[in-house]
């Protein structure tokens, strides 16, 4: 079809459409307890639907008009790869897939096809890297470097100065000049939304060979980078309120409303069998009072049919309880003819005897973004038209919603085998389009799935006290033998040719997480964080603090910081020393560490410095120093928020119940693939090396990872050019 010719000869100007998008933009930034794990929103765009439609359409006409002078040019001056007998490479992304499940699966004849795969080529754990963490550890993937080479840590990371919480992968700028026009504030500038992961994806180096790509959902490619093929970014895209994922609660309920992590509650009434309220958006930017823009929707409940009748944004539909809705398209309009559209769903948890619905963060509309989410910026717009509305949001599937028992363990499965139909469609479809170069698709159900259905593995588990324990019990099995299927699919569709070289990939494993760790409170029973009333507990994000007492804090799920002079708003640990001193005295009591209520177990199997693990330039961004949780330990949910709570190890009660936030040796990924591989320790940083190797490009000499491809870990020849050096390091 014309519109695939349009896409695959493309390489767009991207700049020019995030330019414009940004440019009438306004920052929606939602910093809070309920972003704690995913880390508080990036942003979104305001632009109007015509605006999008418009642009979009000149895009394509100028790159179909374009695309003879491009291919010429690339043909003349682009680099030339030796001539290799590999066409095409897929590498399908299983986040989390844990290789110890995937061997007892494979030898049980639950994974035929994976066993097929691993007879072709091999199978292997895929060491990952530490943080053991999956921005940590794709980034890693992407870029073939460590953390400290491509400066990510954490899902967030401190502002030293204020200790307050920012995303780690994207800073987004304000507006310098805005225009006021009654009510209203127009922005005269462009809004800067910078990538912070450091070094170069090796999709980026294979297209300056020629070499296109598809690339679909890779965590951290947010906002999404120009390179010669399409991208569709994932982890850390954020909703249309501008946080990582918000979803709404109505109830009539009264014991139900409060506060919700990751979500809003709000009391609802029945009023002659009619529900009435909204759905709640972004924050009105172009506005002095910035009002949280709304739109309504009525509720009719037919209890005699048990079903309810909805009306919203000009459409009607009908659900019964336990039922999502389809993808609903709504519009928020900020004023001046401006719609913000964006996607959400609605699922009625209950009609009897009380009223109870959830609905889903309203997502992007990949069909009229409200920001860039793809590269070029049409192939959402594309993928839409071509399958229909898709989730877009980084985290996809509500993890939260089913932490704080707002859907049940059915929704959560519903929700999440829908956004892998979703995805599914993508990867098939640019495996029709792309018969040479690059295809990369990460499916993320496989992590989120294992994150809350461990505790079914585990009958003693703190979390499942007063839950179920049978009915879910193997949806873990299920989800190992559909990923099968899935692979077997793949396998029957690209191997019959010869010159195609399929990789199925996972970026960590998983271990039980029944323990919280709050290393807050470890600290100050030791001495080293104060609060301002003398207490042993404080707020969210340190609020009671003592800084000027405090020498380490803990946030996020990484490690400790250390409050250093100079470095710190408020330090008082002197540089050199002093610090390196601290350094490991923390670290040789951490080791110490017991759970008296485990029979005296270890909770950390190592814990690690920053100076010891990393090298590079970005090694001053990580925590002082790492905790390698054992299994059953990891940092507690009020630590990673910056609280202090009195009590250092308590039972995890919440269904995300399996993690992977633990000494990375303990939770190696699965690497099995088509080809022969040459080594027996590959690590997720050789992933990038290796798929060079095989297209024969030449690896950039700031890249640590080597092919496994060949027994003497030397990769294809290092590419010494000095601009590739300069990009990597920022």
């Amino acid at each position: 079809m014309e519109m695939d010719r349009v896409i695959q000869g493309s390489r767009s100007r991207t700049g020019f459409l995030t330019a414009l998008l940004i440019g009438v933009a306004a920052l929606g930034l939602a910093a809070g307890p309920a972003d704690a794990y995913i880390g508080p929103g990036a942003g979104f765009a305001f632009l109007s639907s015509f605006a999008v439609i418009f642009v979009t359409f000149i895009l394509a006409v100028f790159s179909v008009l374009l695309w003879p002078i491009r291919f010429v040019w690339r043909l003349i001056f682009r680099k030339k790869p030796p001539k290799t007998d590999v066409d095409r490479v897929i590498v399908i992304g299983l986040d989390g897939l844990n290789p110890h499940y995937a061997r007892r699966y494979m030898d049980a004849g639950k994974m035929p096809n994976m066993q097929k795969l691993s007879e072709m080529g091999g199978f292997q754990k895929l060491e990952t890297v530490m943080p053991a963490m999956s921005p940590v550890a794709w980034s890693s993937f992407a870029t073939g470097v460590d953390p400290s080479r491509h400066n990510q840590f954490d899902f967030l990371q401190r502002d030293p100065k204020t200790y307050l919480p920012d995303l780690a992968s994207v800073r987004i700028g304000n507006v310098s000049k805005v225009m006021k026009l009654g009510r209203y504030r127009i922005p005269l500038g462009k809004q800067a939304v910078t990538m912070l992961r450091k070094s170069v994806p090796f999709w980026k180096i294979l297209g300056d060979y020629g070499i296109f790509s598809h690339i679909l959902r890779v965590p951290i490619t947010f906002p999404p980078e120009k390179h010669n093929g399409l991208l569709l970014s994932a982890m850390c895209v954020p909703d249309l309120r501008g946080s990582q994922g918000t979803f709404t609660y109505y109830t009539t309920d009264e014991s139900e409303t409060g506060e919700a992590t990751g979500g809003v509650r709000k009391l609802v009434k029945v009023v002659d069998n009619v529900v009435e309220s909204s759905v709640p958006g972004p924050d009105n930017s172009m506005t002095e009072e910035q009002e949280e823009l709304e739109v309504p929707f009525k509720v009719t409940l037919d209890r005699a049919a048990k079903e309810a009748h909805f009306e919203f944004h000009g459409e009607t539909f009908t659900l019964k309880p336990r039922q999502y809705s389809h993808w609903i398209r709504t519009a928020f309009k900020p004023g001046l003819g401006i719609k913000v559209w964006g996607l959400t769903r609605f699922y009625i948890m209950e009609m009897e005897p009380h009223f109870k619905l959830y609905v889903s963060p309203v997502q992007v509309d990949p069909e009229k973004p409200a920001m860039p989410i793809s590269h070029p910026g049409y192939y959402s717009t594309y993928l839409a038209k071509l399958q229909g509305p898709f989730a877009t949001i980084g985290f996809a599937e509500d993890t939260w919603a089913l932490n704080e028992r707002v859907i049940d363990e059915a929704a959560f499965l519903e929700q999440m085998w829908s956004t892998h139909e979703e995805r599914e469609k993508m990867l098939f479809n640019s495996l029709d389009q792309c018969k040479k170069g690059l295809v990369v698709c990460v499916f993320d159900g496989t992590d989120r799935t294992q994150h809350m259905f461990h505790r079914y593995l585990l009958p003693d588990h703190p979390a499942n006290r007063g839950q179920d324990t049978e009915i879910h019990k193997h949806a873990i099995d299920d989800l190992y033998e559909r990923i099968d299927d899935l692979i077997g699919r793949v396998m029957e569709k690209v191997l019959d040719d010869p010159k195609t070289v399929l990789m199925v990939m996972s970026d960590h494993g998983f271990t039980q997480f029944t323990r919280g760790v709050n290393l807050n409170s470890w600290l100050v029973e030791n001495g080293y964080m104060a609060m301002k009333d003398g207490k042993k507990t404080c707020g969210d994000w340190f609020n009671g603090v003592d800084w000027s007492k405090t020498k380490a804090y803990s946030f996020g799920l990484a490690g400790i910081y250390l409050n250093i002079e100079g470095r710190e708003g408020q330090g008082i640990v002197k540089k050199g020393e002093e610090a390196d001193a601290l350094r490991r005295e923390i670290r040789d009591k951490l080791k110490e560490l017991r759970d008296a209520q485990a029979n005296g177990a270890r909770v950390c199997s190592d814990v690690f410095l920053a100076e010891d693990l990393y090298k590079g330039p970005y090694r001053g961004n990580a925590p002082d120093v790492l905790p390698g949780f054992d299994h059953n330990y990891r940092q507690s949910w009020d630590a990673a928020v910056g609280k202090a709570t009195g009590e250092v190890i308590s039972d995890n009660l919440k269904p995300w119940s399996g993690d992977h936030c633990v000494d990375w040796r303990l939770v190696s990924g699965t690497l099995v693939s088509s080809r022969a591989l040459a080594r027996s320790n590959p690590g997720i940083i050789d992933m990038a090396a290796s798929v060079l190797d095989l297209f024969g490009v030449p690896r950039p000499r700031h890249m640590i990872g080597r092919s496994f491809f060949r027994p003497d870990e030397s990769g294809a020849a290092a590419d010494d050019s000095p601009a590739e050096e300069k990009v990597a390091h920022g």
